[in-house]
């Protein structure tokens, strides 16, 4: 089991670094890939089904769809514990 302390180092790192490369918020490929869709089309009926793991949301007068960084950097964080606490198949 991880330690609690571990988990929120790993959001502040993985944070920190989203946050270097995309700015506060995160579109297009970059969040795609992220998020771990294979394909942008399956990134779009996630989105469409309202699947998405974290809030996606349009800006108006902008194309694509955007997510906060810090949700992306919780969320892939949240994926790394639950990994530890599962056992290896």
């Amino acid at each position: 089991m991880t330690d609690p302390k571990f988990q929120k180092s790993l959001t502040a790192v993985l944070e920190h670094e989203l946050t270097a490369q995309h700015g506060p918020m995160m579109g297009g490929e970059g969040l795609r890939v992220a998020l771990g869709y294979p394909s942008k089309e399956a990134f779009r009926q996630a989105f469409v089904r309202k699947t998405t793991p974290i809030a996606i949301f349009t800006i108006e007068r902008r194309r694509g769809r955007f997510a906060l960084t810090k949700d992306v950097a919780a969320w892939l964080a949240a994926q790394r514990e639950r990994a530890e606490q599962s056992p290896a198949a």
